[in-house]
């Protein structure tokens, strides 16, 4: 391991800016009752196409969905409700590891077990090839989801950190991607990102034609992480519900409201976070179709740490300039290498120069934005990209946050408030 203490840093002596904590305010719909908003639709949809008796699927993938817990279980408890014979499976494609433990354990971390359930959990990398595109490509699926009665296609609408379409992330990438397990997933992938804006539709659409597919629940999250709207979405016409709903998960999504920035440090980046480790659509920092992402402009990104549900897979880490030795140490390479070598794009795989710690690193960037006139730094601070309604930002925004009317300060300028080592602790998470 190399030592990054004997490192002589030309910037360890610049000042870091004193920091001003605000709120940005977003569009904050939001679904009250989970629990008896799930428990209508799928008793309407009952009604309309009965589930007594089926043995159903329910995909609940690797992403941190706002209460993922509780609509997973109160998904599978109206199905129950229904006569239905659920069972969830990990629709996750090569994440934990690509392996059906890694998978099911994934799933534990966000409170899904078959005793919160109360129903059985089929975790396996087994797919079935459901069938060929044009040009011979197979389409596989989830063995035990191809076996069941039924499917419900859980998953969160929202853009995607790769590439653009009237389809992203959503139902339509958990039919293609997630379950397609490893197989599938690296199978798709391989004809790269850029396909993907015509790719997901066109495998979803032949799985919604030959799978017995029952409906899917979409989530759309707002700036929040608090849920916005959670809809069952027919079968028939699925693909464009999604289009309509992907709009609105745009629209809601969170942003940097500032004009331009030096330095960004984020001070966790993980796969339960963004695909990307740390979203594009917030940094402008994409490893592939980099010009289709347009954010507010920055110069240098610092990543502190990784998160914990990340289980050690540092995914989009490449993106940022500068890291920190504890970041390092927390990478674990399996899953890491797995995941990039399976979406095929090593760029978000690269190591960033590390420094010993918060301090250095955030010093080094700083010396980096500096240019031969130095001004007073303008240096944001984020939890993560998924935690953006209070941050912390240098006092050179001062006049712009008190301009701004979805900004506002809410506390004096204060110092950095590093350890004895050196190192912060995360900025808290407030929804």
């Amino acid at each position: 391991m190399f030592n990054v203490e004997k490192v002589r840093l030309a910037g360890a002596d610049i000042a870091l800016p004193r920091m001003i904590p605000i709120e940005q305010r977003f569009a904050a719909q939001q679904v009250d009752d989970i629990e008896s908003s799930i428990r209508d639709q799928v008793a309407e949809h009952d009604r309309r196409s009965p589930v007594d008796g089926k043995r159903i699927a329910v995909t609940v993938g690797s992403r941190g969905i706002a209460q993922l817990n509780r609509i997973a279980i109160a998904l599978v408890g109206a199905l129950a409700a229904c006569g239905a014979k659920p069972f969830v499976v990990p629709a996750m494609g090569s994440h934990g590891g690509a392996t059906a433990e890694g998978q099911r354990q994934v799933l534990a971390e966000y409170g899904i077990t078959e005793d919160s359930l109360g129903a059985p959990i089929l975790s396996s990398m087994d797919t079935s090839v459901i069938a060929e595109l044009d040009d011979g490509t197979p389409i596989h699926f989830d063995n035990e989801a191809a076996h069941a009665d039924g499917v419900v296609v859980l998953g969160r609408v929202k853009p995607h950190t790769d590439f653009r379409g009237s389809h992203e992330s959503g139902l339509a990438k958990m039919l293609a991607i997630g379950l397609g397990k490893h197989r599938g997933a690296a199978t798709l992938h391989s004809h790269g990102f850029e396909k993907f804006d015509t790719l997901i539709p066109q495998v979803a659409d032949v799985l919604l034609n030959r799978m017995p597919i029952e409906f899917g629940v979409a989530v759309v999250e707002n700036g929040y992480e608090d849920i916005a709207l959670l809809e069952l979405v027919p079968t028939d016409g699925m693909l464009d519900r999604e289009a309509e709903l992907l709009i609105e998960a745009k629209r809601l999504m969170p942003k940097l409201l500032m004009s331009d920035i030096d330095l960004l440090v984020v001070d966790q980046i993980g796969k339960d976070i963004s695909g990307a480790g740390m979203d594009p659509n917030i940094t402008g920092r994409a490893p592939v179709n980099a010009d289709k992402f347009h954010a507010t402009p920055l110069k240098r990104i610092v990543v502190l740490g990784l998160t914990e549900h990340t289980n050690g897979n540092a995914c989009g880490l490449g993106m940022a300039d500068l890291t920190t030795q504890r970041c390092v140490d927390q990478i674990e390479f399996g899953s890491f290498y797995t995941n990039s070598l399976t979406s095929g794009v090593p760029d978000g795989a690269r190591i960033p120069m590390a420094l010993a710690n918060d301090r250095d690193a955030i010093g080094a960037g700083l010396h980096l934005t500096q240019g031969p006139q130095p001004t007073p730094p303008k240096v944001v601070r984020i939890r993560n990209t998924l935690s953006m309604p209070r941050i912390e930002v240098s006092e050179a925004y001062a006049q712009e946050v008190a301009d701004h009317q979805d900004m506002t300060a809410l506390g004096e300028p204060h110092d950095w408030e590093f350890d004895a080592t050196g190192h912060l602790s995360p900025l808290p998470a407030v929804h």
